[in-house]
């Protein structure tokens, strides 16, 4: 059968976008093996596509799409101190990221007596948080029981048919978005990959990212789960309340898997399948409970209404790609455009660089992964993100703060 080309749509902002990397760290309670861990990578690679992909522009098009590569290894590093993850990662993020040269995986793996440490690296074009957490499950599975991955082939969300009914822009977001269009259009000079590479490189040096990781035993989130359950709110409900107290913000951007509500998402595909919107409560309780209690009603108010929940892939989907390239290096490069700044600074929140962001991946069992850390990216848009996963009952939380070199 042949294969669909698969092109880069909504994934269009990740391409031209510092620190759109992330990684999700495993414990592996099983003996090391190197060959067998190779053997087991490789295999991961054979079952999807867009990990023997490189991202590549149609000659006559310029249209960007994955193209599958006759030879592409998954780069695997072996290190000795798992305590060092945060330098090794910082390495791998300074060099920046060329994904017309670079597996779209990088793999990290720390090596002990009875178990190793593992750190897949993604960048997003690969795919979301949950298809890296998915990964992370195929790998364990492989390495520990020989369990052979599915093969998936990918099928990515290329315009407004893929969303819900009713998902498209309201007209007046319709006419900022055509405007600014219109005016990219008129500007004419386009950003070349090779001035982003510069750009990108430039911007990391400059503004550092500082990550922590906590760790909720389970007593403790036995107790949360069980305050939650009688107000009525979620887990995630609470983090979101607990992040605008913490920081005294009263808006905290979310971001939602939707791989149930898209008529593309094919079973145990990598790619994109998450939307972000923000909740924004008038903070004015000091206790956690009612303010999340006004973010559960914040949360379902937008995810019963899709131009809402929606809203951030249906501006990818109307913005002109030449714009969306435009946007991270016209507002914090030195590259002229009056339109990418204009969308960076009113519609991506590149300008304040002030937001604050949650991803939470849900919960995981395994008897082969012991626990996991969540790296999440961090947005030039955050001063704060939290990245949280749970696994065999163990919440562990993320934080990554933006520090600028002024």
């Amino acid at each position: 059968m042949k294969s669909v080309k698969n092109y880069v749509y909504t994934e269009r902002a990740h391409f031209m976008c510092p620190n759109m990397h992330f990684g999700i760290m495993a414990k592996i309670e099983s003996n090391y093996d190197e060959r067998q861990l190779r053997q087991s990578v490789d295999t991961l690679q054979k079952a999807h596509p867009f990990l023997q992909s490189l991202i590549a522009e149609e000659t006559d098009t310029g249209r960007l799409y994955y193209q599958i590569q006759d030879c592409l290894n998954i780069p695997v590093l072996v290190k000795d101190e798992v305590a060092l993850w945060q330098q090794d990662y910082e390495e791998i993020s300074v060099r920046g990221w060329n994904v017309k040269k670079e597996c779209l995986l990088k793999v990290v793996v720390y090596p002990n007596e009875n178990e190793f440490q593992i750190f897949f690296i993604a960048h997003h074009l690969l795919c979301d948080g949950r298809g890296l957490l998915q990964l992370a499950e195929e790998f364990a599975e492989h390495y520990a029981n020989g369990v052979m991955p599915q093969f998936a082939p990918e099928c990515l969300i290329q315009g407004l048919n893929d969303l819900p009914s009713n998902s498209d822009l309201p007209l007046i977001s319709k006419l900022i978005v055509g405007d600014a269009n219109r005016k990219r259009k008129k500007e004419k000079q386009q950003v070349t990959y090779g001035e982003y590479s510069v750009f990108e490189r430039a911007y990391i040096q400059k503004c550092k990212i500082k990550r922590d990781i906590f760790t909720v035993c389970n007593y403790e989130l036995e107790e949360i789960q069980t305050l939650c359950k009688q107000h009525s709110v979620t887990v995630n409900d609470y983090l979101i309340a607990k992040m605008m107290l913490e920081e005294n913000t009263n808006k905290v951007v979310i971001a939602a898997d939707i791989r149930n509500q898209t008529k593309c998402y094919r079973q145990g595909a990598m790619g994109n399948y998450s939307t972000a919107f923000s909740v924004s409560v008038k903070k004015n309780e000091k206790n956690i409970i009612p303010l999340a209690k006004r973010v559960a009603s914040q949360v379902i108010n937008i995810c019963m209404h899709p131009q809402k929940e929606m809203l951030v892939l249906a501006c990818y989907i109307h913005m002109q790609p030449e714009l969306i390239d435009a946007v991270a290096i016209s507002t914090l490069g030195n590259f002229e455009s009056k339109a990418g700044t204009f969308v960076g600074r009113n519609m991506f929140g590149f300008g304040s660089q002030n937001g604050y962001s949650i991803t939470n991946l849900g919960k995981i069992e395994s008897n082969i992964i012991a626990e996991a850390n969540f790296i999440p990216p961090a947005s030039p848009a955050n001063k704060k993100t939290w990245g949280v996963l749970t696994v065999n009952n163990h919440m562990k939380i993320c934080t990554s703060n933006l520090i600028t070199e002024r």
